[in-house]
C-alpha cells in the first residue's frame, strides 16, 4: 500500500507542477491568437517584430518594415507587444549625464589595438 501511495503522490505532484502550468500557458496563447486584429504589434516565434496589416482565418500579414509584409501563421505569434508610452513616469534625466561622460569615446574603458603605436 505504501509504494502505491508514493506513486500516486508523485504523479499528483508532477501534475500540479508541470502539466497544469503548461495548460494555462496554452490557454493564454490561444486567447491571444484568437484576439489578434489589424494594427496590433506582435512578436513571432522567430523573434520578428511587426504590425498586423490584415487577418485571415489561418494567416496574418505582418509589416516588419515600411513596404515589407510577411505572411505568417496565426499560431506563430507568441505575444502582443504593448504600445510604448513616452510618459510612463521614466524621464531620462540621469541618462544625459552618462552620455556626456563618454562623448567622443566610442569604446570607453575598452583597450584597443589601434591606440598602440605600430612599428
Amino acid at each position: 500500500m505504501g509504494p502505491l501511495l508514493a506513486l500516486l503522490l508523485t504523479f499528483g505532484l508532477m501534475w500540479v507542477l508541470l502539466i497544469l502550468p503548461q495548460q494555462r500557458r496554452m490557454r493564454q496563447h490561444q486567447t491571444v491568437v484568437a484576439s489578434l486584429e489589424a494594427g496590433d504589434e506582435v512578436v513571432t516565434a522567430g523573434g520578428v517584430y511587426g504590425t498586423i496589416v490584415s487577418v485571415d482565418e489561418e494567416t496574418l500579414a505582418i509589416e516588419v518594415a515600411p513596404g515589407v509584409v510577411l505572411r505568417v501563421l496565426r499560431s506563430a505569434v507568441t505575444q502582443r507587444v504593448a504600445p510604448y508610452e513616452a510618459d510612463a513616469g521614466d524621464d531620462d534625466a540621469g541618462d544625459d549625464d552618462d552620455a556626456a561622460d563618454d562623448e567622443g569615446d566610442d569604446h570607453a574603458g575598452v583597450p584597443s589595438d589601434l591606440d598602440k603605436d605600430q612599428p
